[in-house]
């Protein structure tokens, strides 16, 4: 272990101590408003858990269990395309242990239940939903009284990853991944279309390029640049991100301390193309967490069970991961935040 990890490790472990060896972990779901999704909390509670059941993930959590004193920081997560909080629920339990709050919104038109707006339509909304995310945290008179919102951590996955780097200062463009996948459409099928499409090396793979191209010209011609930017977020972790369409030099200096994690399997965002490139940029980002031989979804816990066709193949752990290094990454990542966020 680097001397880095090693103390984000110690850190991670005086914040564990700190918390309490009776910590457990509260669970409530803040109202919609307006057109925004519900807000998922997890945070720390002395009450006892039971059962939560959420379609088919099963938790011992403290259902509206009354929110105790932590170390007054909250993290917001930023699911993947197509995600919900439940497949967050390891780390964001973890997070909890060690004192934080932990607020999932549940980004409209690219969730489980509704995918009208996957892509850069709700790229667009994603960083402004984490921002309303925090001032529902900030209005809810059970958690707010806890919280110092002065230095928020954002943790976002693949699409919440791009969500994470345009909060980290960066900006992007459609017309720029039209301009990737002009380039590389053979290498990097998967992240141009997504699972409408997959190349299987037949008579069919030509005609599946060509529908690709026209639509992506189709879709991906506005040139504009996006940012957006919330002085309350203090410290970042984006990991697998969605990356090509980002300006690699509004990366090279973030706002503030942004950490990466690379899956070196991850099939769906080719390292070489995302999260290599980021690094590359910006000499002063931390690479977290980087296992060769994860896929895409493999720091999902729990996993989304029963995919299969293109999901299966792109988020589905690739033989021989060990698990057991799941749980080693998101002490990592907690740490990240311990050591940027706490005094």
């Amino acid at each position: 272990m680097s001397p880095v990890l090693r103390r984000l490790a110690a850190l991670l472990a005086l914040a564990l101590a700190a918390a309490g060896a009776d910590a457990a972990v509260g669970l409530t779901e803040l109202p919609t408003q307006g057109d925004d999704g519900p807000v998922t909390v997890f945070y720390p509670t002395k009450d006892v858990p039971g059962p939560v059941v959420r379609g088919p993930f099963h938790f011992q959590l403290a259902w509206h269990g009354a929110p105790a004193r932590g170390n007054g920081r909250l993290v917001v997560v930023s699911h993947g395309s197509g995600g919900a909080p439940w497949t967050h629920a390891a780390l964001a339990s973890r997070l909890a242990e060690a004192g934080f709050t932990v607020a999932l919104p549940e980004h409209r038109g690219d969730n489980w239940h509704d995918h009208a707006d996957v892509g850069p339509a709700s790229w667009k909304r994603r960083p402004v939903e984490v921002s309303r995310a925090i001032d529902a945290v900030a209005a809810d008179a059970r958690l707010a009284p806890l919280l110092k919102l002065d230095r928020v951590g954002v943790f976002g996955m693949s699409a919440g990853g791009h969500t994470a780097l345009t909060l980290a200062g960066g900006r992007w463009s459609p017309a720029a991944l039209m301009k990737h996948c002009d380039a590389h459409l053979d290498d990097d099928f998967p992240s141009c279309v997504g699972l409408a499409l997959q190349l299987r090396g037949d008579f069919l793979d030509g005609p599946k390029k060509s529908v690709a191209r026209f639509a992506i010209h189709h879709k991906l011609d506005d040139a504009t640049w996006y940012t957006h930017t919330d002085p309350r977020v203090a410290a970042i972790v984006a990991e697998v991100p969605f990356a090509v369409d980002f300006d690699p030099a509004s990366l090279a200096h973030p706002r503030m301390p942004l950490g990466l994690v690379r899956n070196g399997r991850d099939a769906w965002l080719a390292p070489a193309f995302h999260v290599t490139r980021v690094l590359q940029a910006c000499a002063g980002c931390t690479l977290v967490s980087d296992l060769p031989t994860a896929g895409h979804g493999s720091l999902m816990e729990p996993p989304p069970p029963g995919l299969t066709g293109a999901a299966a193949a792109l988020l589905n752990d690739p033989p021989g991961f060990d698990r057991a290094l799941v749980k080693t990454a998101h002490a990592r990542i907690v740490a990240f935040f311990v050591q940027h966020l706490l005094p």
